[in-house]
Parts: structure tokens; sequence; C-alpha cells
């Protein structure tokens, strides 16, 4: 105590000349302030006051807010200089064009069958339904069960399609909603989060929900940090993650009034960079996020670095495993070891997986899982006040399809572990054989280190979209990326079939070479629409673009009206 009382006397003593000079300066103001004061009325002090007040709020404003101060700016300017006469006009009738071109396509690409605008005077048999879905069906040019697509179906097992179809119609009426009416359905879902939160080797406090997509997925786990945020007083909730994370993570801040802060990816590994990371760490920061792979090349984040600086912060870590969800958990014991990346990872706090893809399930059914279930709280929406009952819904839909979670399970338990393994070797061996073989490819290289089933391509020696429209005359259906341009194709079960891959490799081989006669030729079709997108400054005008292409896809234009009763037109 005495060591105490003399460490305070000296701490009193040394800060005595600095609290004079503080008081020195409160001295100051008030006599400035005071002065000021006798020249004006009190009228003028209240205005004065409210006037400094309103500008200072206005500026608070317009700084802080969840979009960047220099993105805001940049907006500004391009609204601004799109205002101007002749480049207003010229930009729209641009936009009309391109708009207009993508519609008649849509259009086209129905066959010249007529669009039904109107209910039927009276309904088709079934008979006559059935006659109307083949025509339907007929409509697609590519053929995608012969592995030409990238992603998009990733079995297309007729036995698998066989169960979920029978499954389907078994609950077809159902609704989690109802867990009272519909307990089968209740307990299916509960499985399907167990067996998910097993595979990613969560423990006994691991729980998640089933939701209708890997977007409502991240959506769900974005909101429960903000949530969690929010308990501790954090206002403004900052999301940090990577440049190549999936846009569901830009879609969740824009919905939830949220900052993302999109963190740089190394250019040649395109793993996140941690250095960069770590410096846009603040106090707001709600949550780090990693992809496990992440969608344009592939490439698996340093987990286990990430949730170390989770860990260190205090910072919850959410992985992104919707593309690979069903690939990397059975990969070591398909022979294929990765870098550690799900729970057994301290600071991995949630992981979203889509069942949809390799899971196989059907279309509409992904997973999102937390390390200790009592953070699952944070995305659950309950409203005790309505007129019509204490509302509660687990997701962000109220109403589910109760199918889609039986037919989910039955997936699941009738493949079984035995059977994700032998599906993941089979993809994993066939994604790296075409690897090695594009490597070996003049003109072309391939982006970072592949480590599940996406191999990102590009050229320093011609714009690679002609490659992907070359691909695109022969059948193939790829993705096209930008920044770096270039384009991936997504392994899948379909790809493992006798000569799938060797075919894909010996068309990139010869449109390569092809291309490479005259390597400087320009780009015309969606590779020329793509190039000309990342070369435009202005993003708004491209997302013009872009929403004109989603508006089209409700387009009934270009075609008479039918009643879908015989294809007659209604008058």
């Amino acid at each position: 105590k005495i060591l105490d009382m003399e460490s305070a006397e000296i701490f009193m003593k040394n800060a005595e000349p600095y609290v004079q000079i503080g008081l020195s300066y409160v001295e100051w103001a008030r006599v400035s302030v005071n002065n000021w004061c006798k020249g004006h009325e009190a009228w003028q002090i209240i205005l004065y006051t409210a006037a400094i007040t309103i500008v200072l709020n206005w500026i608070h404003g317009f700084l802080f807010q969840p979009q960047k101060l220099s993105v805001r700016i940049r907006k500004s300017f391009f609204k601004f200089v799109r205002k101007l006469p002749i480049i207003r006009d010229k930009v729209q009738e641009e936009i009309e064009k391109t708009t207009k071109g993508i519609e008649n396509g849509f259009n086209k690409d129905a066959g010249g069958m007529p669009y039904i605008k109107k209910l039927p005077p009276k309904g088709l048999s079934h008979d006559e339904v059935m006659k109307e879905i083949v025509k339907y069906k007929n409509m697609g040019a590519l053929d995608w069960s012969k592995g030409v697509c990238s992603g998009t179906v990733y079995s297309g097992d007729k036995d698998l399609t066989e169960l979920m179809c029978k499954v389907y119609g078994e609950f077809a009426w159902s609704n989690p909603l109802h867990p009272d009416v519909f307990p089968d359905i209740r307990k299916m879902e509960a499985e399907v989060a167990a067996m998910s939160c097993a595979a990613f080797n969560g423990g006994p406090e691991a729980g998640g929900t089933m939701t209708s997509g890997g977007t409502e997925s991240i959506m769900l786990a974005v909101k429960a940090y903000r949530e969690r945020a929010y308990d501790r007083g954090i206002k403004h909730p900052e999301i940090i993650a990577p440049i190549t994370a999936h846009a569901a993570f830009n879609k969740s801040a824009e919905l939830f009034g949220m900052i993302l802060t999109s963190v740089p990816v190394d250019p040649k590994t395109y793993k996140v960079d941690m250095r960069a990371m770590k410096r846009a760490i603040s106090r707001n920061t709600c949550m780090l996020v990693g992809s496990s792979p992440q969608f344009p090349h592939g490439v698996i984040d340093p987990i286990e670095e990430i949730a170390a600086l989770g860990l260190k912060y205090d910072i919850p870590v959410h992985v992104d495993a919707c593309l690979g969800g069903f690939l990397i958990p059975f990969m070591e014991k398909a022979g294929f070891p990765l870098p550690l990346f799900d729970f057994r990872v301290p600071g991995v706090t949630s992981i979203s997986a889509d069942t949809h893809k390799y899971g196989f399930a059907p279309k509409g059914s992904s997973v999102v899982l937390y390390n200790d279930k009592s953070m699952r709280k944070y995305q659950f929406f309950v409203y005790t006040d309505w007129p019509g009952g204490i509302y509660a819904s687990p997701t962000l839909a109220g109403s589910r399809a109760g199918a889609i979670i039986a037919a989910c399970w039955a997936t699941m338990v009738s493949i079984g572990e035995e059977g994700y393994v032998d599906s993941t070797r089979k993809i994993i061996q066939t994604t790296r054989y075409i690897t090695e073989k594009i490597r070996k490819i003049n003109g072309l290289y391939v982006l970072g280190e592949p480590q599940v089933s996406v191999i990102a391509m590009g050229s320093l020696d011609f714009n690679i979209f002609r490659l992907s429209d070359a691909l695109g005359r022969e059948g193939w259906n790829l993705n096209a990326l930008q920044f770096p341009a270039s384009v991936h194709i997504c392994c899948t079960l379909l790809h493992t079939k006798p000569g799938v891959a060797d075919k894909f490799i010996a068309d990139v081989t010869r449109v390569t070479a092809e291309i490479m006669k005259d390597p400087k030729a320009k780009c015309g079709g969606m590779g020329a629409i793509y190039g000309m997108a990342q070369s435009i400054p202005d993003r708004k005008l491209v997302g013009e673009i872009a929403l004109g292409f989603i508006d089209a896809c409700y387009s009934t234009k270009g075609a008479p009206v039918s009643n879908g009763t015989n294809g007659h037109a209604v008058q």
C-alpha cells in the first residue's frame, strides 16, 4: 500500500505540468466563447448552434455509410458525366440495343413456341400437360447429360433421379413451418444438419439448418454475426472477405445494411493476402471469411491462418464451402489430403455447404452449420406481437418445400460415406488429369493451383474469351471470369464418364492451336461483351446491362399468345 501511495504521488507530481497546460487551454476556450457570445443576441447563438449541428450531422452521414467514400465519389462522378446530353443519349441507346439483343436471343431459344399469358379457359388433361412438357424439355440446345457444361448439373444419375422423384411425390404437400403436422420432415431436416456437421468434424455442440441454396446459407451466417455484433455494441458491423469470395457476401451486406471490405488476393496463388486481411480488421469487424474453395479459380484460402486471426481478435470466422462442401470432407479418404479447413480448426465458427452440388441432392438445398449451436439462434427470426400469433422461422423463408428436405435426406442416406468418397475420388482424379494436360498447351496457363474441382485458364498471348466462344461453338458451356480475364470448367460426375475429359482436352488443344495462328485477332460474340464489361470503369453501366439480362429472362414477346390448350392464339 505504501508503494502504491508513493507511486501515485510521483505520478501526480509528474502529471501536474500537463494538467496545468490542459486547464489553460480550457480557460482560453471559455473566454473565447464568452467574448464571441457578447457580440451576438440569444437567437443568433441558437441559430448558429442549430446550423453547425445540422452541417456536422450531414458530414457524419456522408462520411460514415455502408458504402465506402471512394466508391460513392466514383459513382457520383459517373452519374454526373452520364447526365450530359451527348453522353446520356448515346449510353441509353447502347444499353437498349444490348438488352434488346439479349431479349431476342431468349425468345429465339423458345423455338417459336407461343407464350401462355393467361390461364386456359379449361384445364388441360394430364396427358396434354405432359405433351406440353415434352415440348418445353426439347427447347434446350445443350445436352448437359454428355458432360458439356461447367458445373450446372453435378450428378444426373438416373437411379438417383428416380429415387428423388419418388420421395418428392411422397412429401409434395409438406411444409416444415408446421413441425406438429409434419414431424417426419422436422426429423429429416435435423438429421441432414447433423450428418453435415459430422462430415465437417463438428463436435456435440455443433448444429445447423437447411436452406434453399448457398446464397441463403451465406446470408444467414452474415445475419447471425450481425446480430451478435449488435449484442456487443457494434453499431456498424463490417464483413472482411477476399475479393474472390462469393458475391452472396456483397448481397448480404447490401440487404442487411453492413459494410463489406474486400481484401485482395495474391496475384500468383489467388489465395487471400493475409497481411491485407489483418490490416483491414477494425473494432467494427464482425466476421472474417475464407473460401474452401473459392468459385473463380478453385483455390482454397489459408483457413488456419484466417482462423488464427479470428481467435486473436475474438472475431467469428466463416468458411464458405458451398461449391466444394461435399468433396472436401471426403478428399482425405479418397487419397487427396488437404490442409485443415473445417471445425477441427480452432476459430472456425461456421461453414456453408451446398447439398445440391456435390451432395447430389435436388436443387434448392444447402446447409449452414455452426461449431456452437448457440450461435444459430442469431439467424432465427422471431416476432412476438403479431395478431396472427407468435411468428418464428429459422431461415429467410417462412413456408418451405418439405419435399426438397425429404429428397435431400434420401439422397444423402442412399449414397452414404462410401459413395461420397468414391465420387470424390473420380472427380478429383479427372480435375487433376485435365489440369495437367491444360498446362502443356501452348498459349494457355492455369491460374493458381486448383485443389478441388475447378480449373481456371488464362492466356498471355490472346484474348481468352476467344477460346470460350470457340468452345461454345463446339458445344461446350464454360464460365467466363474477370479480373483477370479467364474461363473455368467445374468438373462434375458427368465429366468422369469415359471419353468426356479427353474430348474436352482435345477440343481445347485444337481450338487454341487455331487461335495461336492469329493471336491478336479481335474477339466477337459473348467474349467481346465480357471483355468490354471488364474495361468499363463505370460499373453501374455494367450493372444496368446485367439488369437488362435478368429482365429479359421474363420476356414473353416475339410470339403469338397461347391459351395453353391446343397452341391456338388467344384473340
